[in-house]
């Protein structure tokens, strides 16, 4: 039979009315009733554990089932993206804050470059076609970030087919990601002053192909989730978090528009043209996991109408410019990608070899040091998947940011996590955690 002694070293100071205990053999039934007076487990979860979406630590004070505490632990992925970002130019700076928010490159892409712009002064000189491409790309990055959510989140409740499904129509909207910008993520596609080229020939039949295809799995996820009994018995009471509580913690995105509050950026503070789309902000009161699940598949609704009448646009402006006509911001100027898909054509290199020596110096310049942006600071916002991301841009009138910080919505609606959690069981921090979406590449950037 397996014993265990409790005691207290005599020759280290305690604290007054602090108690330390060793343990050793035994079972922790009796050590917690003869020695604790209770039965208190700290439980770690993550942050390797694929429920806490990636490098997430959930530590949970349990007693039984229930959950007493939990607490958010961040800081495991540290990527220095924003520090990095001042030591390269503008332009290069899409480059590292698309890899934050790792599911919604495009949305920190457009955030950080309409801040740029805005310092600049060429808000208004951005091709209308170059704006109407920007919120193609988003609204598509949307639908996919959310099938990512739906689909994760499926997965982690132990419904496999959901998360096929989801991925299966995130596949659609990939290949048009990687049609247009070259990459399925991290693209740096959007640049100060509009975005890096024109979408190719056969783009918007491409798209008005996939979005049938799209619509077909969300009737899908629909079916196989919203009227499941076993799916509402775990998501429908679960993860209340009601408006009071969003507000006091600063919490945007589907999980505040599921208290009730119609919030969102793309209405409130239009950028890109938004105020000229036909478009609804889906809202429910109930505050609740399941209410976020239905708000989501109805945004992936809403984006795909405001596709819809993207591609009408892009229809009645082909050939338009997608760049400032200022050739001291426009970087790069007609890109034109060479036969392997790697750097410029060998047109494009003689074109600008044999124009004129200014030309040539002109692009060195351009593409090595970068353009000038005047001194100052402005501060802009975007409705992202998750919430309101803002950024704020810092110039000392160099080529580089002084300072680039994003305000990225996994991080502040992180602090939601004990309120969501605690008083709930384990099994339920799962979903709750799920219905949050947090990505920890913008939390940790």
């Amino acid at each position: 039979m397996s014993t265990f002694h409790a005691t207290r070293p005599a020759d280290e100071a305690m604290p007054a009315g602090a108690a330390f205990f060793e343990a050793s053999g035994g079972d922790w039934d009796e050590i917690a009733r003869e020695v604790v007076g209770e039965e208190r487990i700290v439980v770690n979860m993550g942050p390797q554990h694929p429920s806490t979406h990636g490098v997430l630590r959930l530590m949970l004070e349990i007693d039984g089932e229930t959950v007493t505490e939990a607490r958010a632990g961040v800081g495991y992925l540290h990527t220095g993206i924003e520090k990095n970002m001042e030591f390269r130019t503008w332009t290069q700076g899409t480059t590292f804050c698309t890899r934050m928010d790792y599911l919604a490159p495009f949305f920190q892409e457009t955030a950080f470059c309409l801040g740029v712009e805005k310092l600049l002064g060429i808000t208004d000189d951005v091709p209308a076609r170059a704006s109407v491409i920007r919120v193609l790309m988003m609204e598509l990055n949307r639908i996919a970030s959310h099938l990512v959510c739906l689909g994760t989140a499926g997965n982690e409740m132990g419904a496999t087919t959901v998360m096929t499904i989801a991925f299966t129509a995130r596949e659609e909207i990939l290949r048009v990601f990687e049609a247009v910008t070259g990459l399925r993520m991290n693209h740096a596609y959007v640049r100060p002053g509009g975005v890096a080229q024109d979408v190719p020939e056969g783009t918007t039949d491409q798209v008005r192909k996939a979005v049938p295809q799209v619509k077909h799995y969300l009737r899908q996820l629909g079916d196989l989730m919203l009227a499941n009994p076993i799916f509402k018995a775990r998501l429908v009471g679960t993860g209340s978090l009601n408006l009071a509580g969003c507000m006091a913690l600063g919490i945007t995105g589907p999980v505040l528009r599921s208290a009730g509050l119609p919030y969102d950026v793309r209405k409130a503070f239009p950028y890109c043209g938004y105020e000229t789309y036909d478009f609804d902000v889906p809202v429910s009161d109930n505050a609740d996991c399941y209410d976020r699940v239905v708000l989501r598949i109805e945004e992936c609704y809403q984006s795909l109408k405001i596709v819809e009448q993207t591609l009408e646009r892009l229809d009645a402006t082909t050939g338009e410019p997608v760049m400032v006509a200022d050739k001291k911001i426009a970087w790069p100027a007609q890109l034109a990608v060479g036969g392997d898909g790697q750097g410029n054509s060998l047109e494009h290199i003689k074109t600008i070899m044999g124009t004129s020596m200014e030309a040539l110096i002109h692009h060195f310049k351009i593409v090595t040091e970068g353009f000038r942006v005047p001194a100052g600071q402005v501060w802009q916002t975007v409705e992202h998947p998750r919430g309101e991301l803002g950024v704020h841009v810092v110039s000392d009138g160099g080529t580089r940011p002084y300072r680039a910080h994003f305000r990225d919505p996994s991080f502040n609606n992180l602090q939601a996590v004990s309120v969501m959690c605690e008083g709930g069981q384990v099994a339920d921090v799962v979903v709750s955690v799920a219905s949050l979406d947090p990505v920890l590449g913008g939390v940790d950037r």
